[in-house]
């Protein structure tokens, strides 16, 4: 399995940054702090501290530069956050760090609210990376299991009901819901043991203020989604491995046809691990994109 060796370690740097009206978005870095920047919208559950590429980001001149959605790990709640929320918030993150339009990749449940962040104009390229898709599109209506098809128009229906059912989750039933969701090739990176002691932290982490957080980024991303995909403008690179069965319904073809000029990338041997074993291709591809642009 290709990236087997790569490391998953403790960040460089970490912080809370205080916006405007006095909520603080936890972060975490990893990378020269002079290098190209590039946010991380993490994964369902996961906390800042679960970064990718730390083999690389040197050699690359990346400064990977993680960020907590509100009520996870180290940021202030929001109860009823929207996408549009998400992305004043990072617009204002990015201004307060002075690091302009950086790059952004959006993994797995983070997807979504990297789309609406490039949709607003916030970043300059962006890389959705197993990401989960607008699974309440009526195009996908035949395609998913029942059991998820029968959640996705609960969601729909009552928000409010599907948040708090969301609720019951913990760390635990995460982990197990990533695992059981996973191709084998996967699970052999998440139990990897110094994978698995990061993940898990990482979970328990964005619990620390309850599940309201996790609840509330779930119901937004299983819902329909409240920004268009067709008004980004900048480069996108969209990545799945072909072993990927649980976060988008097509592996992402209907996704990168509604972004344009969207690239779709398929990696063979791997299902969403991808971010880890590929992280090298992923980064390079992105700062070539950002770059590219100025």
């Amino acid at each position: 399995m290709r990236g087997m060796g790569l490391r998953i370690v403790d960040p460089v740097r970490t912080g809370e940054s205080r916006l405007a009206c006095g909520r603080l978005l936890g972060w975490a870095e990893w990378g020269p702090p002079d290098g190209i920047p590039v946010l991380l919208c993490p994964g369902a559950a996961t906390s800042r501290r679960l970064g990718f590429g730390a083999d690389v980001v040197d050699a690359l001149g990346v400064r990977l530069i993680s960020v907590d959605r509100p009520g996870l790990g180290a940021s202030t709640p929001v109860p009823g956050r929207s996408f549009g929320d998400f992305a004043a918030d990072i617009r204002e993150f990015t201004a307060c760090r002075d690091i302009g339009r950086p790059a952004m990749v959006g993994h797995s449940q983070g997807a979504p609210f990297a789309l609406a962040c490039a949709a607003e104009g916030v970043v300059g390229a962006l890389a959705v990376v197993s990401g989960a898709d607008e699974v309440a599109a009526p195009e996908f209506a035949g395609l998913l299991p029942a059991q998820l098809r029968a959640l996705v128009a609960r969601t729909v229906a009552a928000p409010a009901g599907a948040e708090e059912f969301f609720a019951a989750f913990d760390p635990g039933a995460m982990w197990e819901m990533v695992l059981a969701g996973s191709a084998e090739s996967d699970r052999q990176v998440y139990r990897e043991p110094g994978f698995e002691r990061a993940y898990r932290r990482a979970l328990d982490e964005a619990f620390a203020q309850g599940p309201a957080g996790y609840a509330r980024d779930t119901v937004l991303a299983m819902g329909r989604w409240t920004f268009d995909p067709a008004r980004i403008t900048v480069p996108v690179d969209v990545w799945y491995g072909e072993q990927d069965a649980s976060h988008s319904p097509d592996q992402g073809a209907f996704l990168a046809d509604r972004v344009p000029g969207a690239v779709r990338r398929l990696v063979p041997d791997v299902g969403g691990a991808v971010l880890w074993t590929h992280a090298e291709e992923i980064l390079r591809s992105l700062t070539e994109n950002l770059l590219a642009r100025r």
